[in-house]
């Protein structure tokens, strides 16, 4: 069961009302001024608005800057989303003899400034989306 602050609370319920489309989770980053929202699968583009106009709108709310990502029940696919728009050679869920679950991506020199994302932003935020939904305890990039 995913635990939401208050202020992630506040930001899904702004979010959910000028968008129209259901938040399942969300990630803030204060140090980053940052804010990461999970959707259902194939909500993207009614979050995102015409041309970008509701996340525009929300960024101007919230002074903050705003990512959607798609949410997947398959956790490749789910690491892909949020790691998006890096093109990834391919993404292996493990798990080790002692239960935890690792993510191990495949990406290409070109493509890792993306997987990692200004000051770790990007892998920080996929790690801590991929911890709370399928239990994967880290990301390796290879």
């Amino acid at each position: 069961m995913i635990r939401l602050t208050a202020e992630e609370i506040r930001h899904i319920g702004l979010f959910e009302s000028l968008t129209g489309v259901e938040v399942k989770d969300c990630v803030i980053d204060e140090e980053k001024d940052f804010i990461t929202f999970l959707v259902k699968e194939n909500q993207v583009a009614k979050a995102v608005g015409r041309n970008g106009s509701k996340i525009r709108r929300i960024q101007r709310v919230l002074g903050k800057n705003i990512e959607v990502v798609e949410f997947s029940e398959n956790p490749e696919k789910f690491v892909r989303n949020i790691l998006a728009p890096a093109k990834l050679d391919r993404v292996e869920i493990i798990e080790r003899e002692n239960g935890e679950r690792i993510a191990v991506v495949y990406v290409d020199f070109q493509n890792r400034k993306l997987v990692i994302g200004k000051r770790g932003r990007k892998i920080n935020n996929a790690k801590k989306l991929a911890l709370r939904h399928f239990n994967i305890a880290n990301i390796v990039l290879k």
